[in-house]
Protein backbone atom coordinates (compact mmCIF):
# COMPACT_ATOMS: atom_id res chain seq x y z
CA UNK A 1 0.00 0.00 0.00
CA UNK A 2 1.05 3.65 -0.33
CA UNK A 3 0.31 7.37 1.16
CA UNK A 4 -1.74 9.00 -0.97
CA UNK A 5 -2.59 12.20 1.10
CA UNK A 6 -0.94 13.59 4.15
CA UNK A 7 -3.65 16.76 5.85
CA UNK A 8 -2.14 19.21 8.21
CA UNK A 9 -5.58 20.51 10.79
CA UNK A 10 -4.99 23.33 12.99
CA UNK A 11 -7.32 22.87 15.63
CA UNK A 12 -8.66 24.85 18.63
CA UNK A 13 -10.66 23.44 22.03
CA UNK A 14 -11.64 24.45 25.48
CA UNK A 15 -9.18 22.40 27.74
CA UNK A 16 -11.48 22.61 31.46
CA UNK A 17 -7.93 21.25 33.54
CA UNK A 18 -6.10 24.36 32.14
CA UNK A 19 -8.71 27.35 33.18
CA UNK A 20 -10.80 26.23 30.51
CA UNK A 21 -8.72 28.51 27.94
CA UNK A 22 -8.84 27.16 24.33
CA UNK A 23 -5.88 25.20 23.54
CA UNK A 24 -4.39 24.37 19.85
CA UNK A 25 -3.31 21.53 18.52
CA UNK A 26 -2.50 20.44 14.81
CA UNK A 27 -3.51 17.46 13.41
CA UNK A 28 -2.00 15.30 11.01
CA UNK A 29 -4.41 13.03 8.76
CA UNK A 30 -2.40 10.20 6.56
CA UNK A 31 -4.68 8.35 3.68
CA UNK A 32 -3.67 5.43 1.75
CA UNK A 33 -4.55 4.71 -2.00
CA UNK A 34 -6.86 1.95 -0.63
CA UNK A 35 -8.72 4.47 1.66
CA UNK A 36 -7.01 3.84 5.52
CA UNK A 37 -6.61 6.74 7.49
CA UNK A 38 -4.14 7.32 9.87
CA UNK A 39 -4.13 9.97 13.06
CA UNK A 40 -1.30 12.05 14.77
CA UNK A 41 -1.13 15.54 16.70
CA UNK A 42 1.69 17.82 16.38
CA UNK A 43 1.35 19.05 20.34
CA UNK A 44 1.63 22.69 19.40
CA UNK A 45 -0.75 24.17 22.56
CA UNK A 46 -0.77 28.18 20.96
CA UNK A 47 -2.69 28.87 18.01
CA UNK A 48 0.54 31.02 16.15
CA UNK A 49 2.40 27.25 16.42
CA UNK A 50 -0.48 24.86 15.67
CA UNK A 51 -0.53 27.20 11.96
CA UNK A 52 2.94 26.72 11.45
CA UNK A 53 3.38 23.11 12.28
CA UNK A 54 0.65 22.93 9.46
CA UNK A 55 2.92 24.63 6.87
CA UNK A 56 5.54 22.45 8.27
CA UNK A 57 3.77 19.62 7.67
CA UNK A 58 2.33 20.32 4.63
CA UNK A 59 5.95 21.09 3.31
CA UNK A 60 6.68 17.51 4.25
CA UNK A 61 4.34 15.79 3.19
CA UNK A 62 6.03 14.69 -0.33
CA UNK A 63 8.13 13.18 1.23
CA UNK A 64 5.63 10.57 2.42
CA UNK A 65 3.17 10.45 -0.25
CA UNK A 66 3.86 7.76 -2.65
CA UNK A 67 5.94 5.70 0.10
CA UNK A 68 4.95 2.50 2.21
CA UNK A 69 3.06 3.55 5.49
CA UNK A 70 4.86 0.29 7.27
CA UNK A 71 8.39 1.75 6.68
CA UNK A 72 7.89 4.12 9.85
CA UNK A 73 11.70 4.11 10.45
CA UNK A 74 12.56 5.37 6.76
CA UNK A 75 10.03 7.90 6.46
CA UNK A 76 11.00 8.91 10.15
CA UNK A 77 14.73 9.67 9.01
CA UNK A 78 14.03 11.12 6.01
CA UNK A 79 12.06 13.96 7.62
CA UNK A 80 14.58 14.72 9.54
CA UNK A 81 17.30 15.05 7.67
CA UNK A 82 14.49 17.30 5.34
CA UNK A 83 14.25 19.78 8.48
CA UNK A 84 18.64 19.97 8.47
CA UNK A 85 18.15 23.68 8.26
CA UNK A 86 15.09 24.54 10.29
CA UNK A 87 15.34 22.28 12.51
CA UNK A 88 16.80 18.60 12.01
CA UNK A 89 14.17 17.58 15.11
CA UNK A 90 13.81 20.50 16.96
CA UNK A 91 11.17 23.15 17.56
CA UNK A 92 8.25 23.06 15.06
CA UNK A 93 9.90 20.73 12.66
CA UNK A 94 9.99 18.19 15.62
CA UNK A 95 6.43 19.05 15.94
CA UNK A 96 5.53 18.46 12.42
CA UNK A 97 7.41 15.52 12.34
CA UNK A 98 5.67 13.88 15.63
CA UNK A 99 2.57 14.69 13.99
CA UNK A 100 3.37 13.29 10.53
CA UNK A 101 4.88 9.75 12.85
CA UNK A 102 2.18 9.17 14.86
CA UNK A 103 -0.09 9.11 11.97
CA UNK A 104 1.83 6.62 10.12
CA UNK A 105 2.16 4.19 13.46
CA UNK A 106 -1.85 4.26 14.01
CA UNK A 107 -2.51 3.60 9.65
CA UNK A 108 0.80 1.01 9.98
CA UNK A 109 -1.05 -0.87 12.75
CA UNK A 110 -4.81 -0.58 10.76
CA UNK A 111 -3.56 -1.71 7.51
CA UNK A 112 -1.93 -4.78 9.46
CA UNK A 113 -4.29 -5.49 11.75
CA UNK A 114 -2.09 -5.14 15.02
CA UNK A 115 -1.96 -2.29 17.89
CA UNK A 116 0.66 0.29 17.97
CA UNK A 117 1.80 -1.99 20.97
CA UNK A 118 1.97 -4.81 18.98
CA UNK A 119 4.00 -2.79 16.92
CA UNK A 120 6.19 -2.04 19.29
CA UNK A 121 7.42 -5.42 20.70
CA UNK A 122 4.45 -5.76 22.81
CA UNK A 123 3.82 -4.71 26.77
CA UNK A 124 6.14 -5.12 29.37
CA UNK A 125 3.44 -4.56 32.16
CA UNK A 126 0.05 -5.43 32.65
CA UNK A 127 -1.13 -2.57 33.92
CA UNK A 128 -0.20 0.75 34.76
CA UNK A 129 -1.09 2.86 37.62
CA UNK A 130 -3.06 5.96 36.90
CA UNK A 131 -2.64 9.27 38.34
CA UNK A 132 -4.48 12.83 38.21
CA UNK A 133 -2.49 15.47 36.20
CA UNK A 134 -3.88 19.07 37.29
CA UNK A 135 -3.59 22.53 37.66
CA UNK A 136 -3.80 24.67 41.85
CA UNK A 137 -5.65 27.21 41.01
CA UNK A 138 -7.91 28.85 44.11
CA UNK A 139 -6.76 31.08 46.76
CA UNK A 140 -7.96 28.61 49.56
CA UNK A 141 -5.37 25.84 50.24
CA UNK A 142 -8.66 23.80 51.96
CA UNK A 143 -10.88 24.33 48.78
CA UNK A 144 -7.63 22.83 46.51
CA UNK A 145 -7.32 19.79 48.68
CA UNK A 146 -11.09 19.17 48.59
CA UNK A 147 -11.16 19.23 44.94
CA UNK A 148 -7.61 16.99 44.69
CA UNK A 149 -9.81 14.51 46.44
CA UNK A 150 -12.32 14.70 44.50
CA UNK A 151 -10.37 13.57 41.78
CA UNK A 152 -8.84 10.80 43.50
CA UNK A 153 -11.95 9.57 44.70
CA UNK A 154 -12.83 7.18 41.99
CA UNK A 155 -9.54 5.29 42.55
CA UNK A 156 -6.89 7.18 40.67
CA UNK A 157 -3.82 6.27 42.68
CA UNK A 158 -1.65 9.79 42.72
CA UNK A 159 -1.69 13.28 41.91
CA UNK A 160 0.63 15.48 40.28
CA UNK A 161 -0.21 19.15 40.57
CA UNK A 162 1.25 22.19 38.65
CA UNK A 163 1.84 25.36 40.71
CA UNK A 164 0.08 27.26 37.93
CA UNK A 165 -0.05 29.22 35.27
CA UNK A 166 -2.65 31.30 36.60
CA UNK A 167 -5.49 31.31 38.99
CA UNK A 168 -5.64 32.32 42.59
CA UNK A 169 -3.33 29.90 44.26
CA UNK A 170 -0.26 31.91 44.39
CA UNK A 171 2.01 28.95 44.96
CA UNK A 172 5.72 28.92 44.07
CA UNK A 173 6.53 32.27 45.78
CA UNK A 174 5.96 31.75 49.55
CA UNK A 175 8.41 29.38 51.22
CA UNK A 176 5.54 28.76 53.97
CA UNK A 177 2.37 28.54 51.89
CA UNK A 178 4.06 26.56 49.40
CA UNK A 179 5.40 23.99 52.50
CA UNK A 180 1.48 24.48 54.23
CA UNK A 181 -0.05 23.17 50.49
CA UNK A 182 2.28 20.43 50.51
CA UNK A 183 1.22 19.15 53.94
CA UNK A 184 -2.18 19.56 53.75
CA UNK A 185 -2.62 17.87 50.46
CA UNK A 186 -0.40 15.02 52.25
CA UNK A 187 -2.77 14.90 54.84
CA UNK A 188 -6.02 14.79 52.67
CA UNK A 189 -4.83 12.58 49.79
CA UNK A 190 -3.19 9.84 52.20
CA UNK A 191 -0.22 8.10 51.21
CA UNK A 192 -1.05 8.25 47.31
CA UNK A 193 1.39 8.97 44.93
CA UNK A 194 2.15 13.19 45.19
CA UNK A 195 4.12 15.12 42.59
CA UNK A 196 4.41 18.83 42.41
CA UNK A 197 5.84 20.45 39.20
CA UNK A 198 6.80 24.16 39.27
CA UNK A 199 5.53 24.79 35.99
CA UNK A 200 6.08 27.87 33.93
CA UNK A 201 5.25 30.57 36.00
CA UNK A 202 8.23 31.19 38.12
CA UNK A 203 11.39 28.96 38.62
CA UNK A 204 13.20 29.04 41.61
CA UNK A 205 17.11 29.90 41.77
CA UNK A 206 19.11 26.99 43.47
CA UNK A 207 19.18 28.30 47.10
CA UNK A 208 15.32 28.52 46.67
CA UNK A 209 14.59 25.17 45.49
CA UNK A 210 17.56 23.18 47.85
CA UNK A 211 15.34 25.37 50.77
CA UNK A 212 12.26 23.89 49.18
CA UNK A 213 13.12 20.32 48.37
CA UNK A 214 14.32 19.86 51.74
CA UNK A 215 11.14 21.26 53.34
CA UNK A 216 8.71 19.12 51.56
CA UNK A 217 11.04 15.84 51.70
CA UNK A 218 8.50 14.93 55.26
CA UNK A 219 5.64 14.44 52.97
CA UNK A 220 7.10 12.28 50.29
CA UNK A 221 7.01 13.70 47.24
CA UNK A 222 6.87 11.59 44.57
CA UNK A 223 9.02 13.68 42.68
CA UNK A 224 10.10 17.42 41.92
CA UNK A 225 9.18 18.80 38.21
CA UNK A 226 10.97 21.38 36.71
CA UNK A 227 12.21 23.47 39.85
CA UNK A 228 15.30 24.58 38.04
CA UNK A 229 13.07 25.01 34.64
CA UNK A 230 13.86 23.13 31.73
CA UNK A 231 17.83 23.70 30.63
CA UNK A 232 19.99 23.89 34.49
CA UNK A 233 22.39 21.61 34.50
CA UNK A 234 24.83 23.05 37.08
CA UNK A 235 21.51 24.13 38.62
CA UNK A 236 20.21 20.43 39.17
CA UNK A 237 23.38 18.66 40.04
CA UNK A 238 23.47 21.21 43.01
CA UNK A 239 20.10 20.66 43.56
CA UNK A 240 20.30 16.44 42.99
CA UNK A 241 22.99 16.83 45.52
CA UNK A 242 21.43 18.52 48.57
CA UNK A 243 17.54 16.12 48.12
CA UNK A 244 16.83 13.02 48.51
CA UNK A 245 13.41 14.40 46.27
CA UNK A 246 13.54 12.59 42.71
CA UNK A 247 13.70 15.27 40.60
CA UNK A 248 11.64 15.45 36.88
CA UNK A 249 12.12 17.50 33.80
CA UNK A 250 12.73 17.08 30.03
CA UNK A 251 9.28 17.01 28.59
CA UNK A 252 10.44 20.26 26.52
CA UNK A 253 13.36 17.82 24.90
CA UNK A 254 12.90 17.94 20.82
CA UNK A 255 13.88 14.90 20.50
CA UNK A 256 15.97 11.76 21.78
CA UNK A 257 19.38 13.32 21.54
CA UNK A 258 17.85 16.02 24.13
CA UNK A 259 17.40 13.36 26.70
CA UNK A 260 20.53 11.75 26.38
CA UNK A 261 22.44 15.07 27.14
CA UNK A 262 19.96 15.38 29.91
CA UNK A 263 20.15 11.50 31.53
CA UNK A 264 23.85 11.61 30.94
CA UNK A 265 24.23 14.72 32.96
CA UNK A 266 23.43 12.47 35.87
CA UNK A 267 20.83 15.71 36.79
CA UNK A 268 17.26 13.77 36.32
CA UNK A 269 15.20 10.92 37.82
CA UNK A 270 11.95 11.22 36.05
CA UNK A 271 12.03 12.52 32.37
CA UNK A 272 9.23 13.88 30.39
CA UNK A 273 8.47 13.14 27.19
CA UNK A 274 5.54 13.78 24.78
CA UNK A 275 4.90 11.78 21.76
CA UNK A 276 3.17 14.72 20.10
CA UNK A 277 6.59 16.79 20.95
CA UNK A 278 9.73 14.76 20.51
CA UNK A 279 9.61 13.17 17.02
CA UNK A 280 6.26 10.71 17.55
CA UNK A 281 6.20 7.40 18.70
CA UNK A 282 9.57 6.78 17.06
CA UNK A 283 11.01 9.45 19.25
CA UNK A 284 9.62 8.52 22.52
CA UNK A 285 10.54 4.96 22.01
CA UNK A 286 14.17 6.13 21.13
CA UNK A 287 14.34 8.19 24.08
CA UNK A 288 12.78 5.76 26.49
CA UNK A 289 15.04 2.95 25.32
CA UNK A 290 17.83 5.83 26.40
CA UNK A 291 16.00 6.33 29.67
CA UNK A 292 15.60 2.66 30.29
CA UNK A 293 19.88 1.82 29.59
CA UNK A 294 20.35 4.62 32.11
CA UNK A 295 18.24 3.29 34.97
CA UNK A 296 15.62 6.63 34.73
CA UNK A 297 12.21 6.53 34.77
CA UNK A 298 10.43 7.94 31.63
CA UNK A 299 6.77 9.41 31.78
CA UNK A 300 4.53 10.70 29.06
CA UNK A 301 3.27 14.20 29.51
CA UNK A 302 -0.02 13.27 28.32
CA UNK A 303 -1.88 16.69 28.47
CA UNK A 304 -3.49 17.81 25.30
CA UNK A 305 -5.96 15.39 23.07
CA UNK A 306 -6.85 11.93 22.98
CA UNK A 307 -4.61 11.18 20.21
CA UNK A 308 -1.65 11.72 21.79
CA UNK A 309 -3.59 10.33 25.03
CA UNK A 310 -3.60 6.63 22.92
CA UNK A 311 0.09 7.02 21.71
CA UNK A 312 1.30 7.81 25.56
CA UNK A 313 -0.63 4.62 26.36
CA UNK A 314 0.78 2.15 24.36
CA UNK A 315 4.36 3.78 24.07
CA UNK A 316 4.25 3.69 28.36
CA UNK A 317 3.19 -0.24 28.28
CA UNK A 318 5.53 -1.01 25.74
CA UNK A 319 8.53 0.97 27.63
CA UNK A 320 10.27 -0.62 30.56
CA UNK A 321 11.44 2.92 31.76
CA UNK A 322 7.70 3.98 32.50
CA UNK A 323 6.08 3.26 35.63
CA UNK A 324 2.69 5.47 35.46
CA UNK A 325 0.34 6.84 33.29
CA UNK A 326 -1.16 10.82 33.50
CA UNK A 327 -4.34 11.29 33.02
CA UNK A 328 -6.47 14.80 33.16
CA UNK A 329 -9.18 13.97 35.78
CA UNK A 330 -11.70 16.25 33.68
CA UNK A 331 -11.82 15.30 30.10
CA UNK A 332 -13.21 18.10 27.75
CA UNK A 333 -14.28 17.69 24.13
CA UNK A 334 -10.75 17.34 22.77
CA UNK A 335 -10.46 13.59 25.04
CA UNK A 336 -14.33 12.45 25.86
CA UNK A 337 -15.44 13.11 22.28
CA UNK A 338 -12.73 13.41 19.47
CA UNK A 339 -12.34 9.58 19.65
CA UNK A 340 -14.50 6.62 20.48
CA UNK A 341 -12.95 5.49 23.33
CA UNK A 342 -10.63 7.83 25.21
CA UNK A 343 -7.63 6.16 27.41
CA UNK A 344 -9.43 5.94 31.05
CA UNK A 345 -8.77 3.75 34.17
CA UNK A 346 -11.00 1.07 36.15
CA UNK A 347 -10.05 1.32 39.81
CA UNK A 348 -6.67 3.57 39.66
CA UNK A 349 -5.51 0.74 36.64
CA UNK A 350 -4.68 2.01 32.82
CA UNK A 351 -4.99 -1.36 30.77
CA UNK A 352 -3.59 -2.27 28.03
CA UNK A 353 -4.48 -0.62 24.81
CA UNK A 354 -7.00 -2.75 22.26
CA UNK A 355 -7.63 -2.59 17.89
CA UNK A 356 -5.94 -1.77 15.82
CA UNK A 357 -3.30 0.72 15.40
CA UNK A 358 -3.83 3.04 18.45
CA UNK A 359 -7.52 1.41 18.62
CA UNK A 360 -9.36 5.18 18.19
CA UNK A 361 -11.95 5.82 15.58
CA UNK A 362 -11.55 9.79 15.40
CA UNK A 363 -14.82 12.13 15.33
CA UNK A 364 -13.64 13.82 12.04
CA UNK A 365 -17.08 15.74 12.40
CA UNK A 366 -15.90 17.28 15.89
CA UNK A 367 -12.31 18.30 14.19
CA UNK A 368 -13.90 19.59 11.59
CA UNK A 369 -16.19 22.26 13.33
CA UNK A 370 -12.78 23.04 15.58
CA UNK A 371 -10.75 23.80 12.62
CA UNK A 372 -8.88 26.98 12.76
CA UNK A 373 -8.11 27.63 8.78
CA UNK A 374 -12.04 27.83 8.14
Amino acid sequence: MTVRSVEAIPVSYPEPNDHARHRSVCLVRIQTEEGAVGWGECCAYFPEASRAAKALVEGLAPLVIGQDEVQTERIWHALREHSWWYGTGAGIASLAISGIDIALWDLKGKVLGRSVLDLLGGPVHDRMPAVASVHATRSSIGAMVEEFQGYLADGMQGIKIGFGKKGEAHLGFDHDRDVEFVRRVREGIGPKRLMIDLGVRNFWDVPTAIRRARAFEPFAVHWLEEPLGHDDPEGYRALRAATSLRLAYGEREWNHRGVQRIVESGTVDVVGLDPGRIEGITGFRKAAELCALHRRQANAHNFSTAIVSAASQALSFASPACRELELQPVYGPAQADLVDRPVWHTDGWVHRPEGPGLGIAVNEDLVNRARLDR
